[in-house]
């Protein structure tokens, strides 16, 4: 493997890890630097990774519910407190029942698997995340592959299936690598009119969009119109581990039974439960960290495209400054964090060849002056390296 290894340095593909020495908040700690930097490229959309109260509740857990409970949930690794966060997430969502998984990997892995057969179709958005790819590999079902985001593709597709079984739509709410959303409406209108399912893996959604936070489905207009919804407790929902489906009662029922990853995967550690637990507690109570997660995105979208930057227009917290070259983009990010900003540049396989960029992802943690300081940052860099010419600032 050495040589591959070489060749994905050599083209800038090459992973590096950087190494935080505190915890995650709007600023961290990176080994080898003297002064904090600034991050954007967490999925601490709504700043809880860092919460006293999450970190409270955890610690309470730990204490009255133990570290973990070394079993899968059918054998012994059930405590009342998994199927209270179950219970609330369904509140959450307005849903019949949930059933908790390690991960959201975990989750749409083992959906396909459990719920459809050779007779069966599903069809995928070209763009979909690779746990829904590697689930729908698992399945022995008919695959279509749609064009993203194509309403008429799908609708050709759905028209040329309809001599299978069951039909499963499945689309990320929204994309991760340009924060771009699925028409859900619509997908769930074709649903309708052709019989099928529709799943959303809602991970980039949940806690944060629509006007309640409830996701995707919320913010088109389209709540209770999807069968399954998977998701993590992993990114908004402080930050920590775990996932999740949740649905119609039947489709979950079905998983219990079924579900690989979930019938022998240990079940969710105690103090992640108690800090989810509390996570939904907070974001019930109020939308104040929704509300100024979309301010901090709508006010760094909007400077950042008055700047001169190729930005893919979305109103997602999820802001991909495109770059093109894998090099370039690692280039671009070094020298950020040179200047106190944490970014990282997303390149091959990760995204297409010539379509390297950096990521950036806003939380609610942001202040207003920090945001101002990424962006004179980023102008700096751009304009050294040339993507920028902009007298802004």
């Amino acid at each position: 493997f050495s040589r591959t290894l070489a060749d994905l340095k050599a083209a800038g593909h090459y992973k590096n890890e950087r190494i935080i020495t505190s915890p995650m908040g709007a600023e961290v700690t990176v080994e080898g630097r003297t002064d904090p930097a600034l991050i954007f490229c967490s999925n601490n959309y709504l700043g809880l990774a860092d919460h006293p109260e999450i970190i409270e509740a955890a610690k309470h857990t730990l204490d009255t519910r133990g570290f973990g409970l070394a079993s899968v949930r059918f054998i012994c690794g059930t405590q009342d407190i998994h199927k209270q966060l179950e219970a609330a997430i369904s509140r959450f969502f307005g849903t019949e029942d949930s059933i908790l998984y390690s991960s959201c990997f975990d989750a749409n892995v083992g959906i396909f698997e459990s719920l459809l057969g050779e007779n069966d179709c599903i069809l995928s958005d070209a763009l979909n995340h690779a746990s829904i790819i590697d689930g729908v590999r698992l399945c022995k079902a008919r695959r279509e592959r749609y064009e993203h985001c194509n309403m008429q593709d799908l609708e050709q597709r759905l028209r040329a299936s309809q001599e299978c079984g069951i039909r499963l739509i499945s689309t990320d709410g929204v994309f991760s690598m340009d924060g771009d959303i699925a028409p859900l409406a619509e997908i769930c209108e074709l649903a309708r009119k052709y019989g099928a399912l529709v799943h959303i893996d809602d991970s980039h959604a949940t806690g944060f969009l629509g006007q309640t936070g409830r996701g995707t489905a919320e913010h088109c207009h389209c709540l209770g119109q999807v069968d399954v919804i998977t998701s993590t407790l992993g990114k908004a929902l402080g930050g920590g581990s775990g996932g999740f489906t949740t649905g119609r009662r039947e489709i979950i029922a079905m998983l219990r039974q079924r579900s690989r990853p979930y019938l022998f995967s240990n079940t969710v550690p105690p103090p992640i439960v108690g800090a989810a637990l509390k996570t939904f507690e907070i974001l019930s109570a109020s939308t104040q960290l929704r509300d100024k997660l979309a301010e901090n995105t709508r006010f760094f979208r909007e400077k950042m495209t008055e700047a001169g930057f190729s930005i893919r227009p979305s109103v997602h917290p999820i802001v991909s400054i495109m770059i093109g070259d894998a090099r370039l983009a690692n280039e671009f990010a070094e020298e950020m964090l040179q200047l106190g900003i944490y970014v990282v540049p997303f390149s091959f396989p990760v995204v297409s060849k010539g379509m390297a960029r950096i990521r950036v992802q806003i939380s609610a943690a942001h202040t207003r002056e920090q945001l101002e300081r990424a962006i004179a940052c980023f102008l700096e860099v751009g304009r050294a390296k040339g993507i920028v010419h902009s007298a802004f600032l």
